[in-house]
C-alpha cells in the first residue's frame, strides 16, 4: 500500500524559510518521479516542483524558481523541499505526489498524494 506523509509545515513571516519533508512507503521509492503540489487559485492543484527518480532532473514553477529547492534521499525514502524567501502568496497546504516511474515526463500526472502539511506566511 503506497503511503506518503508530509511534515515540516508551520507559520513564518515573509522572507522566512521552511523545510518540508515527505516520507514514502509501500513501493520502491527510488524508481519513481515525485512531486510537490499545492492548491491552485480557484480550483485544482498547482505543480510546485518535481524531481526524477535519480534526483538529477528537477522542475520548478516560475512562481518559486530561485527560492525553492527540491531534493531526495533515496536511501531514506524521503523527499524534501527547501523553501526560502517565503511570500504570503506561498501560503497553502503542500502535498507530495507520486509521479510516473523514473522520469517525470514533463507532465503533472500523479497517482498517489499525501494529506499535506500547512504552510502559512504572514506579511
Amino acid at each position: 500500500q503506497v503511503q506518503l506523509g508530509e511534515s515540516g509545515g508551520g507559520s513564518v513571516q515573509s522572507g522566512g524559510s521552511l523545510r518540508l519533508s515527505c516520507t514514502a512507503s509501500g513501493y520502491t521509492y527510488s524508481t519513481y518521479c515525485i512531486r510537490w503540489v499545492r492548491p491552485a487559485p480557484g480550483h485544482g492543484l498547482q505543480l510546485v516542483s518535481t524531481i526524477n527518480s535519480g534526483g538529477d532532473s528537477t522542475y520548478y514553477a516560475d512562481s518559486v524558481k530561485g527560492r525553492f529547492s527540491i531534493y531526495r534521499n533515496n536511501a531514506k525514502n524521503t523527499l524534501y523541499l527547501h523553501m526560502n524567501s517565503l511570500k504570503p502568496e506561498d501560503t497553502a497546504t503542500y502535498s507530495c505526489a507520486r509521479g510516473p516511474s523514473y522520469s517525470c515526463s514533463g507532465s503533472s500526472w500523479y497517482d498517489y498524494r499525501g494529506q499535506g502539511t500547512q504552510v502559512t506566511v504572514s506579511s
